[in-house]
């Protein structure tokens, strides 16, 4: 039996408490994806209620974005300093507040700021979460469980999308943020009793009361307790953010977050803009929604098949294929279809793979870094990746104003799958192992 309890989860098969844990992550990981679509069905009332033009629609369509990339890089350092669970229950109520905020506003600047700080909460936890996968799941599954988690995205889009639509029936626009907001608060419970700190992170920052959480971790999975901690043999400690860029970890840093504002920027074009595509096309906008809903069940999917199919071929060249075909499909996309059942199987398969993509890259990301930068690392490279995602909506909208047609604008925006699956091919073999050394 192993000393360290690193080794040992790493060695175990999975317990049931520890795919609790990763189900309660794919949960806060849903609240993301309901977040980004919930804003999208609000956006009809919203503009009619008050009178807003496309252009200031679209600044508050990317409002939550920016907020996002900035809770990434702000608040993914706080999960390394201050543990995984407690910035993931300070997240929460932040995002609860933002919600609850966004249904009271009454103008576009009071909007955007709600969103802003919706934005915050939701981009520190995502960058948490990833950690807490990864650190709760052994070694054979931890990419299978970091993808699974990210596949929360879709599904969360899909379900809020749906009940959305419900909710849109009784009530006006505000509905769907107060139902966002009673949804977070009803996750800090769950993150409380089924989500303790990670094993890792408790060894890495040696705490007072670490072994006694540690052992009580251990319990619940079933293990056996231990006597003492294990030695940590990370090299001295830097301000995390800086040792990104260390001699060890600068190429690995700049290599992903490149790939993460790539591959956002292929995946939110087809996010934001199928909607108006297939408007245009001449189809009623309900169907260009149902079109929408698509896209994400093929983003679950993706994200589903994938996670399976790296617990027997390997993780990068998994990622680099998923992007590979998603510049084909996203150009092909650009093409148009004739009926609306083929746009769907486009719109579809097209999230199938740029969705593919990312939550490899997620994956990547869990792996590459050591415990003491994990979720600084996710966070920064997220964050830059949502700055991508922020950019993609209106790169697109300037080439479509100025008269480019859907083809050209589709092929440019599937460059960014081509830069992603470039800079993960230069990406070095050799990687940090599961303990951080």
């Amino acid at each position: 039996m192993p000393n360290d309890p690193r080794e040992l989860i790493d060695r175990s098969p999975m317990s049931r408490f520890q795919w609790k844990i990763v189900g309660v992550m794919i949960g806060l990981n849903a609240l993301d994806g309901f977040d980004v679509l919930s804003i999208s069905f609000a956006s009809p009332g919203i503009a009619q209620d008050w009178g807003i033009d496309r252009a200031a629609l679209g600044i508050i369509l990317s409002m939550e974005l920016i907020g996002m990339a900035l809770g990434s890089i702000l608040l993914g350092g706080v999960g390394d300093r201050f543990g995984r669970r407690r910035t993931i229950l300070g997240c929460l109520p932040v995002m609860a507040i933002g919600m609850f905020g966004a249904s009271s506003a009454h103008g576009v600047l009071d909007l955007c700021l709600w969103r802003v700080l919706t934005g915050l909460g939701i981009g520190g936890m995502i960058a948490v979460t990833n950690a807490a996968v990864s650190e709760a799941a052994n070694a054979t599954r931890r990419s299978l469980c970091v993808i699974l988690m990210m596949a929360g995205y879709p599904l969360g889009a899909v379900i809020g999308g749906s009940i959305s639509t419900i909710l849109l029936q009784y009530a006006d626009w505000p509905i769907i943020f107060q139902f966002g907001g009673i949804a977070t608060l009803c996750f800090i419970p769950i993150v409380w009793r089924w989500a303790p700190e990670s094993v890792e992170f408790e060894i890495h920052r040696r705490g007072p009361n670490a072994l006694a959480s540690i052992n009580a971790t251990l319990d619940r999975m079933g293990h056996s307790p231990i006597d003492t901690l294990p030695p940590v043999n990370d090299a001295p400690r830097k301000a995390p953010l800086a040792a990104l860029f260390s001699p060890e970890l600068v190429r690995r840093t700049i290599l992903l977050t490149t790939a993460c504002f790539a591959q956002f920027m292929s995946f939110y074009f087809i996010l934001k803009w199928t909607p108006k595509i297939v408007a245009d096309m001449g189809f009623l906008p309900a169907s260009a929604g149902g079109v929408l809903v698509w896209t994400n069940i093929g983003g679950t999917v993706g994200a589903v098949v994938l996670g399976l199919l790296t617990i027997r071929l390997p993780l990068k060249a998994m990622t680099i294929t998923a992007m590979a075909l998603s510049v084909l499909l996203i150009s092909a996309f650009g093409r148009g279809q004739a009926d609306l059942a083929m746009m769907s199987v486009m719109a579809a398969a097209t999230g199938f793979f740029t969705n593919a993509g990312i939550v490899g890259l997620y994956a990547l990301l869990a792996r590459e870094f050591p415990t003491s930068v994990r979720a600084t690392a996710t966070g920064f490279a997220v964050g830059v990746g949502r700055g991508g995602s922020a950019l993609a909506p209106a790169l697109a909208g300037f080439m479509f104003a100025s008269g480019i047609g859907l083809q050209a604008v589709a092929i440019v925006m599937a460059s960014g799958s081509l830069i992603a699956l470039l800079a993960l091919a230069a990406l070095p073999r050799n990687r940090v192992n599961a303990n951080g050394q």
